[in-house]
């Protein structure tokens, strides 16, 4: 009977004495797991595409260096695991958003790739057809603006700048548009219905 309350006394020691040296201490390797998570969230593009919960972990972490300055441990834990959590959420949303962001600009970089094709065919059609060069000019100059705002637009995608190809890609499809139209006016001025 002794032993055993010799035994819970000395567990209890034990717990009082890790939880004081828990308490006693910076957390600074909790700190520092915080400060991995924020890094890998932003190598993840979690500051572009996740910014609030990105903002949120960037700070929850300044808020535990605060707190140790102010030697409150306990509360600089709370905010160092606190943002940890908040930039793993932060990476996984990010790199969601981005993979998102892509899809979608990539199947609009294919649309306006069959246009600008659907465009020169129609050039080359009215070419063929003895289409004066003068009344293609304004099209054909169309045509090759929008050809390299598309290949911008590619380039923009593949450095992960999402919205600056999306207008890019937009130019490009009013361009094209454009081209398209007037091509079928010089090519068709009798108010004939143009070839699809």
């Amino acid at each position: 009977m002794l032993r055993r309350r010799f035994s819970a006394l000395r567990a209890g020691i034990i717990f009082s004495f890790v939880l004081f040296a828990a308490c006693g201490a910076p957390p600074t390797r909790e700190m520092d797991q915080a400060q991995g998570a924020i890094d890998a969230a932003r190598a993840a593009g979690a500051d572009r595409y996740a910014g609030e919960q990105y903002q949120a972990a960037v700070k929850a972490l300044q808020s535990a260096h605060d707190a140790v300055g102010a030697r409150d441990y306990r509360l600089a834990l709370n905010h160092a695991l606190d943002s940890r959590d908040r930039a793993q959420r932060a990476a996984k949303e990010g790199a969601s958003q981005q993979a998102t962001l892509r899809s979608s600009a990539e199947r609009r970089l294919a649309e306006v790739t069959a246009n600008l094709d659907r465009a020169k065919q129609r050039l080359s059609a009215a070419e063929a057809a003895r289409v004066p060069k003068r009344a293609l000019a304004a099209p054909l100059a169309a045509i090759g603006e929008a050809e390299a705002s598309l290949q911008k637009a590619g380039t923009r995608i593949q450095e992960g700048e999402y919205q600056m190809s999306q207008d890019l890609l937009s130019e490009s499809a009013n361009k094209l548009k454009s081209a398209i139209a007037e091509i079928d006016k010089v090519q068709n001025p009798r108010g004939q219905k143009p070839r699809r």
